[in-house]
């Protein structure tokens, strides 16, 4: 009596499958080589787009004059017991958060914690708010909930034209709280709405969004100075 045949391994035919599409790959879309050469090419443009962006900022009096006027005016906030509000939407909410939390945790040296709150973070007031008021209004709310006069308000928008933005930068200037701009260096409707705007040098919106946090971070250490002294800088 014959066995019969072999009974097929599924966990064969599938490896068999995926070896296949790979080879097809390769032959469709070229050589690994290839492939590597682009990819490392890819990464080094970028990088040196970066690198561009924060030259032409670091090579900007007017810009680099504008991030210490910042630090100073948070400084300043803080020391005559007022705090920080920060908002953004996607990347730029990421950015609020993170700076938010350069001062509540430390960014450098042990010192006091810094009040500093991200408008982004309460899921059940954004959506409350959206809910019954509407999207453009989930930042505006906020601020006059907690905002008071002379607390100051960080508005990041790399377009400068975000609507929730926008009207809490309008809620903010009408209850006397020092306005912040982050974004862009063309012209928006969110220059005219900020004491200061820290406009980057650049119109691609990556490039606009790191070095926005790169001169985040020298903003938080010039705070610290100011507030605990030199030896926060190592």
């Amino acid at each position: 009596m014959s066995a019969g045949p072999a009974p097929k391994d599924p966990a064969g035919g599938a490896l068999h499958a995926i070896r296949l599409a790979v080879t097809k790959g390769r032959s469709r879309y070229g050589s690994e080589p290839k492939m590597t050469k682009s990819r490392e090419d890819a990464v080094l443009a970028h990088l040196q787009r970066s690198r561009d962006a924060v030259e032409r900022a670091a090579s900007d009096r007017t810009f680099v004059a504008t991030a210490i006027a910042i630090a100073e005016r948070i400084a300043r906030a803080f020391r005559d017991g007022g705090k920080l509000l920060l908002a953004g939407n996607g990347g730029s909410a990421a950015d609020a958060q993170h700076i938010a939390a350069e001062f509540v945790g430390r960014f450098i040296g042990e010192r006091a914690a810094l009040p500093a709150v991200a408008l982004t973070t309460d899921t059940s007031a954004l959506t409350a708010i959206a809910n019954d008021y509407g999207f453009e209004q989930v930042f505006e709310r906020q601020i006059r909930a907690l905002g008071r006069n002379g607390d100051v308000f960080l508005a990041i928008s790399t377009s400068g034209r975000s609507p929730n933005v926008i009207a809490a930068l309008k809620a903010a200037r009408e209850l006397g709280l020092v306005t912040v701009g982050f974004t862009r260096v063309a012209q928006s409707p969110m220059h005219a709405h900020c004491d200061l705007v820290l406009a980057v040098p650049s119109e691609e919106t990556a490039l606009i969004q790191q070095v926005h946090i790169t001169v985040a971070h020298a903003i938080c250490g010039l705070v610290e100075r100011e507030l605990f002294g030199a030896g926060q800088q190592n």
